[in-house]
């Protein structure tokens, strides 16, 4: 039978997350802090047992709107999904928990694969593991949810393989790409706290000029700072003749390294500075004993007309996996409540925005 435990220390929690099969960052201690500071999603950390081993963990966000309650586990829970009666013991418990808290939705977006390679392709393999967690989700109500929070595709690396290996099977292009950052003086060193102003200086100047939206300062002094501080993330900076012109930023646990953040200057990218950067960050990696480099993104739709087609691009070259996820599943406690958060709410606001104008 599987009890459960509230978990209130940042070491045991990590600790203990970090010896379970599917750990990701994003269900750190540090994590669920840093949500809770910037967008009022409070962490309840939940360690399941059989016996005394704890055997699954969930860092569970609940968050009030309005009247009513929503709650998310980010990529989670932890816990070996080959072992289907566990999975189903820890739907229990959740399933019970949101019943509780009289949720409109309990998310859920466990790190879990369903199948690697392009669909369509030769190279496209479902994952069985995936595929039976899939269905046990659907044959207990779960739907997979319009709002999929974090990347369901992204591109993973081994890093079991040795660095001659890993340079020998990119892309000609990228190969010749990092040789050509070295030849043209591009160097990279390694970040910390003191450069905290200099990555999102670089930041900002990407998002303005590929036109994405970036959150004030202090958003990413907080993220940045904590991870750092922690042990769970890294920056790396190339520069030209002393100047910094690019830079990525690595959150690290577990098993596994991801790429969450890259900026570049807009002189000297002719350099091609991001490609010794993803080459040192890789290396990085491997040295520090991680077995999977994750490049944190990949295309919805494989085809041209997605907007991360040109970013898909520059990570392919790399000659990594393509890794597409089961995704995020919603649990709904009161279905009418449900529809009516989703559905109903969107369009109300959307008739009093036209209203008013």
């Amino acid at each position: 039978m599987l009890t459960s435990d509230i978990i209130t220390s940042p070491t045991d929690w990590n600790d203990t997350l970090r010896s379970l099969p599917y750990a990701h960052v994003l269900q750190t201690w540090e994590w669920g802090a840093f949500k809770q500071q910037t967008t009022g999603w409070s962490p309840l950390r939940l360690a399941f047992k059989r016996g005394a081993a704890v055997v699954a963990m969930a860092s569970v966000g609940v968050r009030q709107v309005g009247p009513l309650r929503v709650m998310y586990v980010p990529k989670g829970p932890a816990l070996d999904y080959a072992d289907s009666a566990l999975a189903a013991e820890v739907l229990n418990h959740l399933q019970a928990l949101a019943r509780r808290q009289a949720a409109v939705w309990l998310k859920i977006d466990p790190d879990v694969i369903a199948a690697t390679g392009v669909p369509g392709e030769e190279s496209d393999a479902p994952d069985t593991t995936g595929a039976a967690f899939t269905d046990l989700l659907r044959g207990r109500g779960w739907v997979f949810s319009a709002d999929q929070v974090q990347f369901r595709n992204t591109i993973t690396l081994d890093l079991t393989l040795d660095e001659d290996t890993l340079l020998a099977q990119m892309s000609q292009n990228t190969r010749r790409k990092v040789r050509t950052a070295e030849k043209k003086g591009v160097s990279v060193r390694h970040g910390s706290l003191d450069d905290l102003p200099l990555l999102y200086d670089l930041y900002r100047v990407t998002g303005a000029r590929d036109g994405f939206l970036i959150r004030p300062p202090a958003y990413y002094e907080l993220a940045w700072r904590s991870f750092m501080e922690a042990g769970l993330a890294h920056a790396l900076i190339a520069e030209y003749d002393g100047q910094p012109i690019a830079h990525v930023i690595l959150f690290h646990f577990g098993r596994k390294c991801w790429y969450f953040y890259g900026a570049s200057a807009n002189a000297e990218r002719e350099r091609m500075p991001n490609y010794l950067l993803q080459w040192e960050a890789i290396r990085w990696a491997k040295a520090q004993g991680y077995t999977i480099y994750d490049f944190w993104g990949a295309p919805d739709v494989f085809d041209e007309s997605d907007s991360m087609w040109g970013v898909y691009e520059f990570k392919r070259g790399f000659r990594g996996t393509v890794t597409r996820h089961t995704g995020a599943w919603d649990y709904t406690p009161y279905p009418p409540l449900y529809w009516g958060y989703t559905k109903a709410w969107p369009r109300i606001l959307s008739w009093l925005r036209r209203t008013r104008r």
